[in-house]
Parts: structure tokens; C-alpha cells; sequence
């Protein structure tokens, strides 16, 4: 008999109210189901079946002459091989995210590394053969409707055609990829979710306490940065090595494949031209001094201070009552702003809560964090939050969810377009966190409160924008540097503290211990360079948001035809409708503009 996965008791009820843990039967019973084995078993045969019938063999079919239902039905064999294998892989990502210290899904999670990537280099084959058909043939058998429905995806494909290399050498880098980065990744995440903080004289886990650095409390604001500081230079040599290791794989990859530039490949995926990236860039760090520079001296005149320690950068203001929000009344927070901006975003945001897609309580081993991963068309995304009844987790909830409507209404597009590049895939999470502020601002009369919803909201901000383009700056300096040898741990440390100094501004005392603190941000080790996308979302929901408030006619209908477009059309198209151009140099501001008049207002209520 399969063995079904086991049912944790409910949480205890607090005053949180009773937070919901995701049911992933809606993907697999348990990791000895019947239906797992049979997925991974099917999927591995049709992937050698798959290669077998055409390997070697791609561009005979395109020169055919039904070239492109011939083409198509290659493709169509190639999307279910990736949609069912991108289910099994998918399904046991949450079993680790939910605890990546049970050793039973460690080990569950690294076996299916293995399958999944020994399955799938039976299929690396295909895009490297698609790109070395000729143009005028692919473009002649993409007039076919069969094939030209896979357009925005051959494009895309064609796209990386100058950096693809050599199959063998492909298959080398794909099958070496489980005992090269995912292994590094791993590492990092266990290390992470083993790690304790001693606050109190009680062991906490890094969620814990990195949730006391908001709480009303200035002495556990500091004891939680303490902790953090002495627990991270403890472990300051993993991170090292493991920074310097990918820093080091990621160079390797980047030099045989031809990309000059650190970022360029990241830019590539996302595709989006580095001298977009380059504009926003040096629009926000022109920025600092009237966006976070000024917003953190205001803070410091509120505490009564000239400067403030880095642990009360996100402190709650003085003097304003702090209140616990439970999940029932964020849940209709949410709810009820994406309703009143469109019925049918509010729809499938309650299908989250409703059908169990969300796992919202702080657990030890559980991945810190938020995300809400898309797993596969064929099924449905699922959000992870570690929830606290802070208002910002309420705005942490609101923006996975506009992830995850993102997702939904982008899945019939299909396995290989509906994914969405990182910089687009920011703007429907940023834009639920704009409507559910709004929402709540309208319906505060009471000054103080007033001004504590405008200063987390302008907090929000800088630490999407401001904080993240620092972040993308010091991946720059660390994987240029690394060009040139190992770093120490002093060094890093030293790169961090640089660009934090610059964009937080002389209001922020950057004390000692604070130099550890890059040690625990995921992206760096996930996802090299992702962060601007981050900043690249905000200023571009800023700018639609402006564009709804003058025009709200129709705008919702628009807005949600472009989420539901997924991966298949450039940000310049998705965003002409709205006449917005991401290549304009001041686009950006205009979005930076709607930061510092959030200030203005600030400065008008001190």
C-alpha cells in the first residue's frame, strides 16, 4: 500500500487565528505514492523515446513539407515531457522548503535532483538542434499555426543561440550541475535553516529573529541584531567558501559560453537589454540622497536621534500603537483590495486560501522567506510565508499572491510560455502590495496612524529599490572581484559595507556586526543578479499605478490581458497599451517620483 504523506496536527490556535499548511496531494499523495513512481518511470522512458526519435534528426522535419506540424508535434512531445517532470521536481522543492532539516525530504529532494536531471539530458539535445536550423526554413514552417503558436518560445530560444555550446560539453555542464551549484545551494539552505540565535537566553531560528528587528521593543530590536551578527561571523567561513565557489562556477559558465559582462546572462533570461538594467541603475542610486538619505534622517528626528542604528532602520515609529493582525482579517485585507480593483483577481487570489495553496506558520527547518513557486501549468502555484501578524507580513501576503494570480492566469499558455522573465514577474506582486496599501490608507483617518502606514509603505519602497539595487551593486563588486582570486571573508564584508553606507545614507550607523549581514540573503546563492528585478518591478507598478489613477477605465481589463500574456511577449509590448516605455530614461523616474511625494507627505505630517 503507497504511503500517503503524513497529516501534521493543526497549528494551536493563538491570536493569530489558525494559519493554514499547504496540501501538496494536489501534486503527489506522498513520496512513495503510486503516482509519483509512475510519472518518473513514464517520464524517463518518453524522454529516451523523445531522444531516440530525434536526435540528430531536427532538421530533416524543417525542411519537410509539412515542416511545421512536423516541428510542432516535436514541440508539443517536448512541453509534456517538461511539464511532467517539472510536477515531480516541483513537488519535492515544497517538501524541502516546508523543512529542509528533515534528513527523510533532504534526501528525497536530492534523489530527485538526480532523476530529474539524468531524465531531462535526454532532451538538452532539442533546443541546442532547434537553434542550428536554418532562419528562413524555421521562419517558413513557423508560418504554419501549429508551430507558430510556439513562436514567443523558438524566439526565446533562438535568443541564447550565441552562447550555446557544444553538445557534449552541454551535457557535461547539465549532469554536473547536481555535484556543482544545486549542491552549493543545498549546502547554503541547510546551514541557514540549521542556524540558532540566542536571544534571551533562548535559541531562536533566523525567522524568529530576523522578525524581532521590527518589533516595538528597541532593546529586542538590538539584542535580535546582536544575536544575528555574533551567529553569522560564526559561520562566516561556509559562506565564504560557499560565495567563492559559485562566484567562481558562475565565471566558469559565463567564460566558455561568451558573456562579457558578470550580468550579462542574468539580463539574457530576464530579456531585458543591459543598458535598461544600466538606466534604472544609475537612476537609483541618483536617487538615494532625496529618497532614502532623506527618509532615514526623518526617521532619526522622529526617534529623537541624529542617527539611527542599523537595527532600528525598520523599526515601527514611536508612540503608535502596534496591533497583531490575524490571518482571518489579512486574508480579507487582501481579498478585499484585489476585489475592488477586479472581481475576478480577487477570485482566483481566494482560491489560495480556500483550496489550501498556502503555508503561512513559522516552523523550525522551514525555508525563511516568502515565494510563491508556479510548480507546473498542468497543476496550480503554491505560496510559502512565515506569518506574524506584522503589517508587513499582511503586505508580504499580498504580494505572493499577485504572484500566484500571476501564475494562474498565465498557465494556459503552457509549460514553456507561461514562465515569465524575473522583471516582469515582479509586477503583479508589487502591484497587489500597491492596492492593499491604498486600500488601507483610504479607510485611515487617525493622523498617527496615517503616518505609520506612509513610513512602512515608503519602507517597503526603499528596501525593494533602494536596498536591492544595492544588493545588484554588490554582486557586481564580488563577482568582479572574484576574477581576480578568492575573497576573504574580510572582503566581502568590506564590498557590503560600502554599498550599504551609500544607499542607507549618514542617518544609518552601520555598527559592528553588521558587515556579517550579506551572509544571509538567498538570492545571492539562488539567483546571481536577480535582485534588480526587485527595483525593476516597484518603478514599474508605480508608473501603471499612475496611469490607473488618471484612467482607471478599462485599466484593469488591460492589466490583467498582460499578466495573463506570461512569458510571450517583450516589457515593450506588454507595456505600450499603457503608454509606458521601460527604455526611456524617465520612466524610472517617474517612478522614483511616486517614492520621494510619499516622503513629501511624511515631512507635511511631521
Amino acid at each position: 500500500m503507497a504511503k500517503s504523506t503524513p497529516r501534521k496536527k493543526p497549528p494551536t490556535p493563538s491570536k493569530l487565528g489558525v494559519l493554514p499548511e499547504w496540501n501538496l496531494n494536489d501534486l503527489y499523495p506522498g513520496i512513495d505514492s503510486p503516482e509519483l513512481k509512475w510519472d518518473l518511470e513514464n517520464a524517463e522512458t518518453r524522454s529516451v523515446a523523445f531522444e531516440a526519435d530525434f536526435k540528430g534528426r531536427l532538421a530533416a522535419p524543417a525542411a519537410g513539407p509539412n515542416a511545421g506540424k512536423a516541428l510542432a508535434a516535436a514541440v508539443r512531445r517536448y512541453e509534456a515531457l517538461d511539464d511532467t517532470l517539472g510536477r515531480a521536481m516541483s513537488y519535492a522543492s515544497l517538501r524541502y522548503a516546508g523543512n529542509s532539516t528533515d534528513p527523510v525530504s533532504a534526501k528525497f529532494y536530492g534523489d530527485m535532483q538526480e532523476r530529474i536531471t539524468a531524465a531531462s539530458l535526454h532532451l538538452l539535445f532539442f533546443t541546442l538542434e532547434l537553434n542550428r536550423i536554418d532562419d528562413a526554413k524555421l521562419e517558413a514552417a513557423m508560418a504554419d499555426p501549429a508551430l507558430g503558436h510556439y513562436r514567443p518560445w523558438i524566439e526565446d530560444v533562438r535568443k541564447d543561440k550565441p552562447y550555446q555550446l557544444e553538445d557534449r560539453v552541454e551535457e557535461l555542464f547539465h549532469e554536473k550541475s547536481i555535484t556543482g551549484y544545486s549542491a552549493w545551494n543545498r549546502n547554503y539552505d541547510e546551514t541557514i535553516a540549521s542556524l540558532r540565535f540566542n536571544i534571551g537566553g533562548k535559541p531562536i531560528s533566523i525567522e524568529l529573529a530576523l522578525n524581532l528587528m521590527q518589533d516595538a521593543d528597541g532593546k529586542k530590536r538590538k539584542a535580535a541584531a546582536l544575536a544575528l551578527a555574533k551567529t553569522f561571523k560564526e559561520n562566516l567561513r561556509p559562506f565564504t567558501l560557499i560565495t567563492n565557489t559559485l562566484a567562481k562556477d558562475k565565471e566558469i559558465s559565463d567564460r566558455w559560453r561568451g558573456f562579457k559582462d558578470v550580468a550579462d546572462a542574468r539580463h539574457l533570461s530576464n530579456r531585458v537589454e543591459p543598458e535598461v538594467v544600466e538606466a534604472l541603475v544609475e537612476a537609483v542610486r541618483a536617487a538615494y540622497p532625496k529618497l532614502s538619505h532623506r527618509y532615514y534622517a526623518l526617521k532619526a528626528k522622529w526617534f529623537g536621534k541624529k542617527r539611527l542604528p542599523y537595527w532600528d532602520r525598520n523599526a515601527p515609529l514611536p508612540k503608535v500603537a502596534q496591533r497583531t493582525i490575524p490571518w482571518s482579517d489579512a486574508r480579507a485585507t487582501v481579498l478585499t483590495a484585489y476585489g475592488a480593483f477586479s472581481p475576478k483577481m480577487a477570485e482566483v487570489a481566494d482560491r489560495f486560501f480556500e483550496r489550501r495553496w498556502i503555508d503561512a506558520a513559522v516552523r523550525p527547518g522551514k525555508q525563511p522567506g516568502a515565494f510563491s513557486h508556479p510548480t507546473v501549468p498542468s497543476a496550480h502555484p503554491y505560496v510559502l510565508l512565515n506569518y506574524q501578524g506584522k503589517p508587513r507580513d499582511v503586505m508580504t501576503l499580498a504580494h505572493e499572491l499577485g504572484h500566484g494570480v500571476h501564475q494562474v492566469l498565465a498557465a494556459p499558455n503552457g509549460a514553456l510560455m507561461a514562465p515569465t522573465p524575473l522583471t516582469l514577474a515582479e509586477t503583479a506582486s508589487v502591484f497587489g502590495e500597491m492596492l492593499t496599501f491604498k486600500k488601507l490608507l483610504a479607510q485611515t483617518a487617525d493622523k498617527k496612524q496615517r503616518k505609520a502606514m506612509l513610513a512602512a509603505k515608503v519602507e517597503d519602497m526603499i528596501n525593494t529599490v533602494v536596498r536591492q539595487i544595492a544588493f545588484y551593486s554588490f554582486e557586481r563588486k564580488v563577482h568582479l572581484e572574484r576574477r581576480n582570486g578568492e575573497l576573504t571573508a574580510d572582503k566581502i564584508c568590506e564590498l557590503w559595507m560600502s554599498v550599504q553606507a551609500e544607499s542607507l545614507g549618514p542617518a544609518i550607523e552601520l555598527k559592528a556586526g553588521y558587515e556579517t549581514f550579506w551572509s544571509y540573503i538567498p538570492h545571492f546563492i539562488h539567483s546571481p543578479f536577480y535582485v534588480y528585478a526587485y527595483a525593476f518591478g516597484d518603478c514599474m507598478v508605480n508608473s501603471l499605478y499612475a496611469v490607473y489613477e488618471h484612467s482607471a477605465a478599462g485599466f484593469a481589463e488591460r492589466y490583467l490581458d498582460m499578466l495573463a500574456a506570461g512569458g510571450t511577449k517583450h516589457h515593450t509590448e506588454l507595456l505600450a497599451p499603457f503608454g509606458l516605455d521601460a527604455r526611456d530614461p524617465k520612466f524610472w523616474d517617474g517612478g522614483l517620483g511616486v517614492i520621494a511625494k510619499l516622503i513629501d507627505e511624511l515631512e507635511l505630517l511631521s
